[in-house]
């Protein structure tokens, strides 16, 4: 009898020891800033080890009641009333999402950093992506520091902005919000993601969806099969094509689909058939030229087999590649070796592993950092029951303390130190500079 294979682990075996061996050599780069005072900086990591009881409650809480995306409504309603609980009021339902939600502290003569918190997680596997111990980190960091500001009101100037992004796993909700006005005015945002490593930057690949749909003319395949126009043909030229143009892609795009309709009965030609598909890429440019690859692949198999098509891109908006500051991330990497921790830097771990968020289309609009807090075993993937059963141990907890410490310490960083500010935005003005998202790929 035939049987499915089992998956060859090799390639992930060669891959972890590679990493392992340039482990050995590597070295994050010291950051050239100082940074916030050092008194400062002690107390504000006093006031995040002081909740360590909350954070541990975040962590768990939320992972024994995961909710998908655009449905966290009793997760929202939990991180809103931990913060009424130290007195901050922070609104539900803002920026177009019912789940979202924001609060803020300090004053409007200074600078203004996001703090981000997702609690999203995935059907089926809950939080496979750790979204729990993201909520604690950003909630966590954004307590610390008004805590901070309640004993000292003339600790730091400026504003920290807590915002709770839904919707991160298979959609956008960052670019909803962002739409609707959720970083009009903010010069930088902060998040931190769980994984196996501790990693400084990581690549995060651009991302869009495609669905293409045939329409042919039914026939009896059997007496009048001349008559038809087959859509399921068209479908599967498409998806062949798509394979034979994977040895012409760069090594880091990725595109994946599945035929999801393709005709009711053999019998019949079928004048309908749906390809869905994932596409991905390392630069957002490069994601625009993959584009047009698949929109040449949909109307040359339509033109092939007499079929008609409509070509409908991103559903939800798409996600662009992640664009990280390093001034941004030096200053993460500093708070995290002062808790222990030594993320490494880009190109430690393999950028083949690689996966998508809508984080990047924050940091396309301002400067943004999207580092990573080892939680699990290195060969332990997101997106799965292990991970998800990683996202409730001692080291979820301990990666929701020390994460927390670093996001609160990065802002403080980068309210603290004018230096810091003008190398951050020279940075992302050197990158680019903001990106109309919403038309980007027009």
């Amino acid at each position: 009898m035939s049987h499915s294979t089992v998956p060859s682990t090799t390639y992930l075996q060669k891959l972890q020891a590679e990493t392992a061996r340039r482990i050995q050599t590597s070295k994050s780069v010291p950051s050239p800033f100082s940074g916030a005072p050092e008194k400062l900086a002690s107390a504000v990591e006093s006031q995040v080890e002081a909740l360590v009881r909350d954070l541990n409650d975040v962590v768990h809480t939320l992972h024994a009641d995961p909710e998908i995306a655009f449905a966290e409504h009793r997760s929202a309603a939990y991180l809103v009333e931990l913060l009424g609980r130290y007195g901050i009021a922070a609104q539900l339902g803002v920026h177009g999402l019912d789940t979202a939600f924001r609060a803020e502290i300090g004053s409007d003569d200074g600078p203004v950093i996001a703090i981000l918190s997702e609690y999203d997680a995935l059907p089926d596997v809950g939080h496979g992506c750790g979204h729990n111990v993201i909520a604690a980190t950003g909630v966590g960091a954004f307590l610390a520091l008004a805590n901070t500001l309640k004993k000292n009101p003339d600790a730091f100037s400026g504003r920290v902005i807590l915002l709770g992004t839904p919707a991160e796993e298979g959609f956008s909700g960052k670019e909803v919000m962002a739409r609707h006005g959720a970083f009009e005015g903010v010069d930088a945002a902060i998040m931190v993601h769980p994984y196996g490593y501790d990693l400084a930057d990581q690549v995060w690949l651009g991302r869009r969806v495609l669905t293409v749909t045939f329409t042919g003319v039914a026939a009896h395949a059997s007496a009048q099969p001349f008559m038809g126009r087959n859509a399921l043909d068209a479908a599967t030229l498409a998806y062949q094509a798509v394979g034979l143009l994977r040895q012409q892609l760069p090594p880091v795009d990725r595109v994946h689909a599945v035929i999801s309709e393709g005709g009711t009965r053999p019998s019949i030609i079928p004048e309908r058939a749906v390809l869905k598909l994932y596409a991905r890429s390392k630069y957002a440019d490069t994601l625009k030229d993959l584009s047009v690859r698949l929109d040449d692949i949909a109307r040359g198999a339509a033109l092939m087999t007499g079929t008609s098509v409509e070509i409908d891109w991103d559903e939800h908006a798409p996600s662009l590649p992640v664009r990280t500051n390093s001034a941004l991330t030096g200053r993460w990497v500093a708070a995290q070796q002062h808790r222990g921790r030594q993320p490494l830097p880009l190109g430690v771990v393999s950028e083949t592993i690689a996966a998508s968020t809508d984080f990047g289309n924050v940091s396309h609009r301002i400067p943004g950092i999207h580092p990573l807090i080892k939680i699990a075993a290195p060969d332990v993937a997101l997106h799965t029951r292990e991970f998800a059963a990683a996202a409730a141990t001692d080291a979820a907890e301990s990666g929701a303390l020390d994460g927390a410490c670093g996001l609160a310490l990065t802002a403080l960083d980068f309210l603290c130190d004018a230096e810091l500010r003008r190398s951050v935005a020279e940075e992302f003005a050197e990158q680019g500079g903001a990106v109309d998202v919403p038309h980007f790929f027009d």
